[in-house]
């Protein structure tokens, strides 16, 4: 998936309501794509928690075949800043 294609998909997830703190997924060289309340951009800026992932591990974690948690524990997916609001994100994606 393209950036543009995950942005879309990440704000398909988050249009019925999102969370009020902020998130940024970090793709690598792909870019960014920065998440507050049901607001989607592909903004870099600095967010109370910032995941790290590569766009294939997101693409397959919001089509529902990669597990955040079992993301997490086999290492595709870092997190940065609060972790509480990483586990908020569970409940979306």
């Amino acid at each position: 998936m393209s950036l543009e294609q995950l942005t879309e998909a990440v704000r398909g997830k988050v249009a019925s309501g999102g969370i009020d703190e902020s998130v940024k997924f970090d793709l690598g060289d792909t870019g960014a794509i920065f998440v507050q309340g049901s607001n989607v951009s592909n903004e870099d800026a600095d967010a109370d928690c910032t995941i790290t992932m590569t766009p294939e591990d997101l693409s397959e974690m919001l089509a529902g075949d990669l597990n955040p948690t079992a993301a997490f524990m086999g290492g595709k997916l870092k997190v940065d800043g609060d972790m509480s609001v990483a586990m908020k994100l569970g409940s979306i994606v």
